[in-house]
């Protein structure tokens, strides 16, 4: 999928490095990713629920908090408070470019800190919010500071380590993440709310997102993400919330009305990446596209991957269809296509062909399974599969008329 980096400007003055995972195709809505206390916009959770959700078709805005990764601002002198504004300006940004509506979507501390964002956003912006292994009480973060506290609260300011990393923070920082109380903001939350957490959590414990659920009014859901770290450093787990959180979040994020729906035939739309395109049938919608190789982004398959998938469904539907009309013993077909753009063997058509025209074929494998079948079953099964309706339009005298609409 296509990523565009982009630049917000806080109120603050400061600028945020942020990257925007775009769907191949249309955009069903926008989404909006706090990352984990000291993370980045490129730790593995980022990226995988960035990229899975904008798969699902919403556009969705990964950012480094101030004075984290490639934005500017000083970390140590920022604290929750500056969190929050950094979700607003970005906030802000989403909505000027998608509308109003998004999914707010935070890992860890970025979880509490879209919880408190969102109640600070007007009516309407913020469609749903779904958070991940999200600490109930703020200050709980500070556990992670391995330093002498002490020494910053009477000094103004000292060196600690997080994460491994050194920081220097300020006892601004601190004040300012001992101030909040999350809990009351979730109480006066009034959007659906996922919260996702694991039971295995050694981070942020379980019990914080019992208080969080408890805490909110419906309507609410939990996924138990059993197994899985707090940081979802398998790209599986990542992967399994973002799949959840976006299926979840298609119930509030409905589709747009204008989006094309036709009452016969597709229709194909072209959206962010280079080659990826949406289709659109009576009733559902799907992306083709190119491979890498071809300088694609892989996001769906090929338009020849739809030519062999329209031959081997409709044969294995034809056949499947003739076997239960003469109550057959078939228990199931496997059929293989292939496209051959150069097939050389001779043909009886060969000699009508212009001078440098390929002959292309499709070549198609099919397994029957079925141990009651006889002999003679199996080779009417292959011959009814010569008879589907689209072997018998491809074969047939095709023609193609086209013509430009405004």
């Amino acid at each position: 999928m296509p990523t565009e980096q982009l630049k917000i400007t806080t109120d603050a003055g400061h600028e945020l490095s942020g990257s925007l995972e775009l769907p191949t195709g249309l955009v069903r809505g926008a989404a909006l990713f706090a990352h984990c206390f000291t993370c980045t916009k490129q730790s593995k959770a980022a990226v995988e629920v960035t990229r899975a959700l904008a798969r699902e078709g919403i556009a969705t805005l990964r950012f480094d908090f101030t004075g984290l990764g490639g934005s500017e601002g000083d970390f140590g002198r920022a604290g929750f408070a500056s969190d929050i504004d950094d979700l607003l300006a970005s906030a802000r940004a989403l909505c000027e470019r998608f509308g109003d509506g998004i999914l707010l979507v935070g890992h860890s501390l970025g979880g509490a800190a879209v919880l408190a964002a969102a109640g600070m956003m007007a009516r309407g912006k913020v469609a749903a919010v779904a958070t991940i292994g999200a600490p109930s009480d703020v200050p709980h973060v500070l556990h992670n500071v391995e330093g002498d506290i002490d020494a910053i609260e009477r000094d103004g300011e000292g060196d600690v380590t997080i994460g491994g990393r050194p920081f220097k923070l300020s006892k601004d920082f601190l004040d300012k993440t001992r101030e909040a109380d999350l809990l009351e903001r979730v109480k006066a939350l009034r959007v659906p709310l996922m919260v996702c957490h694991s039971p295995t959590d050694e981070i942020v414990g379980i019990d914080h997102a019992s208080n969080l659920f408890l805490a909110a009014k419906h309507p609410k859901s939990f996924i138990s993400l059993a197994g899985a770290d707090h940081l979802l450093t398998k790209v599986e787990d990542a992967g399994f919330v973002a799949s959840v959180i976006a299926s979840w979040a298609h119930r509030y994020l409905p589709m747009k009305a204008d989006w094309p729906m036709p009452q016969e035939g597709v229709i194909v739309c072209t959206g962010h990446g280079k080659f990826g395109t949406e289709v659109h049938t009576t009733g559902h919608r799907f992306v083709a596209d190119e491979p890498k190789s071809y300088g694609g982004n892989d996001t769906g398959p090929t338009p020849y991957d739809l030519l062999n998938a329209a031959l081997g469904t409709c044969t294995a539907m034809t056949m499947k269809m003739y076997a239960d009309r003469k109550g057959l013993p078939l228990e199931g077909v496997s059929i293989h296509v292939t496209h051959e753009r150069d097939h050389v063997e001779d043909c009886d058509h060969a000699h009508a062909m212009e001078e440098g025209e390929q002959i292309q074929s499709l070549n198609r494998a099919i397994t029957i399974r079925g141990d009651d079948l006889t002999e003679g079953d199996r080779s009417k099964l292959v011959e009814i599969a010569d008879k589907c309706p689209v072997h018998r339009t491809l074969e047939g005298h095709l023609h193609i008329h086209t013509e430009r609409t405004e």
